[in-house]
């Protein structure tokens, strides 16, 4: 950092020096211009003797010329001592601005820099972050370092009856440790009571006892109390739970929203952002994660390099009336003439129908189109539909459920 200084240092001292020497430089190097004429009306002056010698002019006009070039001689010498003084004089302003404009370039160079640079931290290009990123990543705190540095949780401000139930259903597993119910309750009540350590390890011996029927939503859980035991931190021990939701449920809110969260804390904002962007745009407008993501991820775009990021006006909508036109929605136009509904239904089927071929969307989206070409009786149109669902869910088979209900609406599923 010290030979950092010595060269930005030195390199403002250069360019002060040199925008200073042409200030004080004022005049041309090569004099004022009257002392090109008084040197010609001195080789005049020797000319005219040189003439009158060799007799080719006479002596009155030989006089007569010599008064007349002497005349001018004596004009160009008071021009040249004028010219001098006013430099002289001259001198005095331009040294306060070269003084002024080395202070500009020293100063201000080292107050920009406070402000705008990082004093302490070498250059890093990409491939250095991206390494330092990964370094970071694999070496951060675990959950128990963690969780010992956080400061002491406040007293629990239950109701009395609701603490001894509490207290009986933590003696209740205890003297039952395999019970799948009992851990699930203990799990839950303690995440009420905000006791997230507890609340996470009775979570991880309900897993455990669930073995391969463990699904998505019991790792979420897990990662979710997780999370909140560590103050917001995803520790290298949520991530692992991370990667469990994902391998069951790739489209999983709460993992992408952790994920991103981790992206984020180890240095790669660039990945994050990318899921968050993409999560905020399928998410339904009260799914938990869309508040705290539409809150910081404007940041999050600045630290990305997306300073033109405009925050969407909404997330896509899911649910039934909301995103498309649904059966019930269909049979709503019965006031309208034929021409009119059929106008009208096609529209809104059309657009929905092209947003999800070309930006996907939620399975309620899809079952809703499915539905709707059903009332419609495009079963030909809904046959491909569902077909293209299968492909698109395959994998996610909660939420292909979720669409097949509507192919069934269109008698184009079994």
């Amino acid at each position: 950092m010290t030979l950092f200084w010595i060269v930005a240092g030195a390199g403002a001292l250069i360019v002060a020096a040199l925008l200073a020497l042409a200030l004080l430089r004022g005049q041309r190097e090569t004099g004022p211009a009257e002392a090109y004429d008084l040197q010609i009306y001195r080789d005049q002056l020797k000319e005219i003797e040189r003439d009158a010698a060799r007799g080719v002019i006479g002596s009155e006009e030989a006089e007569r010329l010599k008064t007349e070039v002497s005349r001018r001689i004596l004009a160009a010498d008071a021009k040249i001592h004028d010219t001098e003084g006013e430099t002289a004089r001259g001198r005095g302003p331009a040294t306060a601005m070269a003084v002024l404009i080395a202070l500009a370039l020293l100063g201000g160079g080292f107050g920009l820099y406070s402000t705008l640079g990082a004093p302490g931290y070498g250059d890093l290009g990409l491939q250095d972050r991206i390494a330092s990123a990964r370094e970071l990543r694999a070496n951060r705190p675990s959950q128990e370092e963690v969780e010992a540095q956080l400061p002491a949780s406040p007293p629990v401000n239950a109701p009395e009856d609701y603490m001894t139930l509490v207290e009986r259903l933590r003696g209740a597993v205890q003297e039952r440790p395999d019970d799948i119910q009992g851990h699930m309750l203990l799990a839950r009540s303690e995440a009420a009571l905000g006791n997230y350590p507890a609340a996470y390890a009775a979570q991880r011996r309900l897993i455990e006892l669930k073995g391969e029927s463990a699904t998505a939503k019991d790792y979420a859980d897990l990662a979710d109390m997780l999370v909140l035991a560590a103050g917001g931190y995803v520790s290298p021990e949520a991530e692992q739970v991370l990667d469990e939701i994902m391998a069951r449920d790739p489209a999983n809110g709460v993992a992408r929203y952790y994920g991103g969260l981790m992206m984020a804390q180890t240095g790669r904002p660039d990945s994050a952002f990318r899921i968050w962007d993409q999560l905020l745009r399928n998410s339904a407008p009260d799914d938990p994660w869309v508040p705290p993501i539409r809150e910081q991820i404007g940041e999050l775009a600045m630290a990305a390099g997306k300073t033109d990021y405009q925050l969407p006006a909404g997330a896509a909508p899911r649910g039934p009336g909301l995103a498309g036109p649904s059966a019930a929605d269909v049979e709503a136009t019965a006031d309208m003439t034929d021409a009119e509904r059929q106008d009208m239904i096609q529209g809104m089927v059309d657009r929905l129908g092209e947003r999800l071929a070309t930006e996907g969307g939620s399975p309620q989206e899809w079952a809703q189109l499915l539905g709707a070409l059903g009332v419609l009786g495009e079963t030909e149109r809904a046959g491909a539909i569902w077909a293209e669902a299968q492909t698109v869910f395959a994998g996610q088979p909660d939420m292909l459920d979720i669409v097949r209900a509507g192919a069934r609406q269109a008698g184009v599923a079994e």
